[in-house]
């Protein structure tokens, strides 16, 4: 029996079918301001009432002409003046051209712009130097970026700073949005202290909330800090009592293992139940999922590259889907060359910390150094995991392996 095998430690790929087919979208809707609205999940479809732009308009400061006149001659008088905002809305002869500004509403009749530096202005009017004019030069047409009733945005969309101007381009004021997940995270640990506070001997400085909180956030999700929590079953359990009545998810960080003093597991089996425990995962084997009375549940690991590890593969989906967010995907596996040898045992599906570079039009990829699940510093210098499948062992120099390229909740 392999160890990928044993009871109790599940192949990533079942614990995330585990998890995702039990989660349901959060069905509560907001109508907020579009100004308050980024990393918001859309409930709804976007619609744009109106075409964008909503006339013809020009590309380019120049001078608005009929084709027919040019052919005539290329020396007009100017009729008038078309500016953004100031349409030109006087007679306009035969014979005579519109001078006209980025942005500006296209005369009628107007058949193209010639732009300014094709130009020159004499005594006699404007001399045009392009002879050869194609009909709709320099004309943006009504409706070019964005065709009324055009789908702009589907509804699972999470909104971005990109989707936010474009969406008050339609004069949109409001969006109906799904309500943020709220995700209640403490860590546990008689040995974890405050930063800023003096070690005892035997303690270390609470780092998981740190890497915790803002994963939570750039997931889209509202994250409420409990601290950090004592080895003792009673506070344990009076804070996951807490957790669930003010979230829709509880993480814990530590307190999933094997130790003597490892009580969640076994509070989580008395308010809930667990789904598993334990995965074919390195790092990040004990990481658990499960239900409370009335909140889902993630234990991760103590480590702290365990933690962030497990929030980013497990736990991200999981709150994509809670949230609505049916536009979410998986980082992509890009495949590289190694520049450095990767240690690795067969059994468990490893997401080694990597540097990517790009050299001659291809990646390739060197380890960060320790791989330990409990330094950190090889985290902060990395820019992507290295994924090496379960039973693959070591990985040497040119060997092509799978990467994954850090989105952007990792930055």
């Amino acid at each position: 029996m392999g160890c990928c095998d044993a009871p109790g430690l599940m192949p990533l790929e079942d614990a995330m079918e585990n998890m995702l087919s039990r989660i349901k979208p959060i069905q509560t809707t907001l109508q907020l301001p579009l100004a308050e609205a980024i990393g918001y999940v859309l409930a709804e479809d976007i619609l744009s009432p109106i075409f964008v732009p909503p006339f013809d308009n020009s590309a380019m400061d120049g001078y608005a002409i009929r084709i027919a006149d040019l052919e005539k001659n290329n020396t007009m008088p100017v009729a008038g003046k078309s500016f953004a905002g100031q349409p030109f809305e006087g007679e306009w002869p035969q014979g005579s051209c519109v001078r006209i500004m980025t942005g500006a509403k296209i005369p009628d009749g107007c058949d193209a712009v010639i732009m300014q530096e094709n130009t020159e202005v004499t005594e006699q009017g404007v001399t045009f130097t392009q002879t050869e004019v194609k009909p709709q030069n320099n004309i943006r047409p009504t409706g070019d970026d964005i065709r009324q009733g055009d789908i702009v945005l589907p509804k699972g969309a999470r909104l971005t700073s990109r989707d936010i101007p474009m969406i008050a381009t339609l004069g949109v004021s409001h969006v109906t949005v799904v309500r943020k997940p709220r995700v209640a995270f403490f860590s546990t640990g008689d040995e974890l202290k405050p930063l800023g506070q003096p070690l005892a001997e035997g303690q270390i400085y609470d780092s998981n909330r740190y890497g915790i909180k803002p994963l939570i956030e750039n997931f889209g999700c509202e994250p409420i800090d409990l601290g950090i929590i004592p080895d003792c079953p009673e506070t344990l359990k009076a804070t996951f009592e807490q957790a669930q009545s003010l979230a829709d998810v509880v993480v814990t960080s530590g307190g999933v293992s094997v130790g003597e003093a490892d009580y969640t597991k076994d509070i989580l089996e008395e308010l809930g139940e667990i789904g598993f425990w334990k995965l074919a995962i390195k790092p990040g084997k004990p990481f658990a999922f499960g239900k409370l009375s009335t909140a889902w549940f993630c234990g991760l690991p103590g480590n702290p590259v365990s933690a962030v590890l497990t929030m980013y593969v497990l736990v991200q989906p999981m709150l994509a889907k809670l949230s609505g967010h049916t536009e979410w995907k998986a980082p992509e596996s890009i495949p590289a060359t190694t520049k450095t040898a990767f240690k690795k045992a067969p059994g468990r599906t490893d997401y080694q910390r990597g540097i990517y570079t790009i050299e001659d039009g291809k990646f390739v990829v060197e380890t960060t150094g320790n791989q330990s699940s409990g330094a950190f510093r090889s985290m902060s210098l990395a820019n992507c995991f290295v994924v090496l499948e379960r039973e693959r062992g070591r990985v040497e120099v040119g060997e092509t392996v799978n990467i994954q390229l850090f989105n952007s909740t990792l930055y």
